[in-house]
């Protein structure tokens, strides 16, 4: 028992921070009802979350490394644990999104380290049997975040969703103050506060605008303003990284095709697979009167399918090629997102979306086992865990995106799909399509016609960022036979290689997206 405790601790600690990027999907609408949230609140909720990983974590990384791993895991459980407090006892919209921040910062400390401990624990078999369960437990929060979220906000309260991250957090810095051992890196670099600043000033810049363009347009002056702050920062990112003696991020990777192409694949994956089921979701609970459990159950077979062919990848991938389990991964999700577009029409329950939802499934499952292997098989070994970071940042950064440009189409083709009704487009995106239809039933075949196609539209731009995630991944990973890693996860979740404990950031730590 006192041999696997460490593995406990961190564990406990990847399942709550992994299963929070999903959770919350399915209570948005009783968020929204509870705190009065309007649309660009809502993707805000879900965005900034995922925006905080994909910021922090390079950061938290090299920060473990030199100050000590167990510390940094343990600050950031401590952190998570009252920011999620926080965000249960939060009473409008403005204090749930800053909790919700302060929550993805402690997730990032958590996320970042979680790789280094175990490696820096366990040895040998060991080894491979906590990595085996610690995917295992990244899978499984894939799946149960949706369902878990359902059942705690239909039975308990939406603010459970949060509060219930309290005595579990207790619990994991319990274990780790008594079980796991402190590590450091032999060679820790140095941190980076500038790219750290500039890098999510830019990236909160560029979302926060996407948001803003489904209720102020394209040329309102919120989103040009957003989108100005957003390139002059990416600018001094650029240049505070090429000019630093320890970067946070070595620009000169991306000079290897495959690893810009690897990266730009992550990226996309994200977006097209999971950016799209919050509105799904506000679909099912606002125009087809579901409930979150319910609603919870219709988007599990994509988790499920993911789950299945991750864990069936390293008998049937190993030794094979990347570019064409990754293209066609890529490819498989595209095709999902497209066959949910063709098979929808009005009327239609959540049945409809079950075949491009296992399609999309499979396609995650084929695709995520190699991303990591790939990215740090691109790289120096001494570059490993900067690449596996780096993954893991345009992961989280590409559903932080995917959720804010889904979000402007979506909101684009429910106005038109209302017709003569599209001033009701910002309360039906707000999850008040229940209330609207109860009020007013003569709207309910216009409100279900509008949410259709809202989502068409977003299935179609999904398809488009899938494909294209495919073409890119065919034409520049252009790699030998890559051995596929040991280690197995679920939905979004990487098989990772030996993470790097002598020096940077843990590489391979991978997540669902969502995730």
């Amino acid at each position: 028992m006192r041999k696997w405790a460490p593995l406990t601790a961190v564990c406990l600690g990847a399942f709550m921070l992994l299963v929070d990027v999903t959770i919350v999907t399915v209570a948005l609408p009783d968020i929204a009802a509870d705190t009065h949230t309007g649309f660009a609140d809502l993707q805000w909720v879900m965005d900034v979350y995922a925006l905080a990983l994909a910021a922090l974590l390079l950061g938290a990384g090299s920060l473990a490394d030199r100050v000590g791993r167990r510390r940094v895991y343990t600050a950031g459980l401590v952190v998570f644990a009252l920011a999620s407090l926080a965000c249960g006892l939060a009473t409008g919209p403005a204090t749930l999104i800053g909790f919700r921040a302060v929550q993805g910062i402690g997730g990032a400390a958590m996320f970042a380290t979680t790789m280094a401990l175990l490696s820096a624990t366990y040895q040998g078999r060991d080894r491979a049997v906590a990595f085996g369960v610690w995917g295992a437990v990244n899978g499984a929060a894939a799946a149960a975040g949706p369902v878990l979220g359902g059942l705690l906000t239909e039975h308990a309260g939406w603010r459970w969703i949060f509060f219930v991250n309290v005595p579990l957090s207790a619990l994991a810095v319990l274990v780790t103050q008594r079980f796991v051992r402190e590590s450091k890196a032999g060679r820790a670099g140095r941190f980076d506060p500038p790219g750290l600043v500039t890098f999510t000033l830019g990236a909160a810049a560029l979302t926060y605008g996407l948001i803003r363009v489904a209720e102020d347009g394209w040329t309102g002056t919120l989103p040009l303003l957003c989108f100005g702050v957003a390139l002059a920062a990416f600018a001094a990112f650029i240049r505070v990284e090429a000019t630093s003696a320890h970067p946070m991020v070595d620009l000169t990777l991306f000079r290897s095709p495959v690893f810009s192409g690897i990266m730009a694949a992550s990226l996309l994956l994200s977006g097209a697979a999971f950016s799209y089921l919050l509105y799904v979701s506000l679909w099912l609970q606002s125009a087809r009167g579901l409930g979150p459990v319910s609603a919870g159950l219709v988007l599990l077979p994509l988790s499920l399918a993911a789950f299945a062919v991750s864990a069936a990848a390293g008998r049937f991938l190993h030794g094979r090629s990347p570019r064409p389990v990754i293209g066609t991964g890529l490819l498989l999700i595209g095709v999902g997102a497209a066959l949910q577009a063709l098979l929808l029409d009005p009327g239609d329950g959540g049945l409809a979306l079950l075949p491009g939802l296992v399609l999309t499934g499979l396609g995650v499952g084929a695709a995520t086992p190699l991303l990591a292997s790939v990215a740090m098989g691109a790289v120096p070994p001494t570059r490993a865990g900067m690449a596996g970071g780096a993954l893991n940042t345009a992961r989280q950064l590409g559903n932080a995106l995917g959720i804010a440009v889904l979000g402007v189409v979506f909101h684009s083709g429910l106005e038109h799909g209302l017709g003569p009704a599209g001033d009701l487009a910002g309360p039906l995106a707000s999850g008040q399509g229940a209330a609207l239809t109860a009020a007013r039933p003569a709207l309910a075949t216009a409100i279900d016609q509008g949410f259709v196609t809202g989502l068409r539209d977003t299935f179609l731009a999904s398809a488009v960022l899938g494909l294209l995630g495919a073409l890119v991944a065919f034409l520049t990973l252009r790699t030998p036979r890559t051995p596929l890693p040991t280690q197995r996860t679920g939905e979004g979740g990487p098989a990772q290689s030996q993470p790097q404990v002598d020096g940077g950031t843990p590489g391979g730590n991978s997540s669902p997206a969502g995730v």
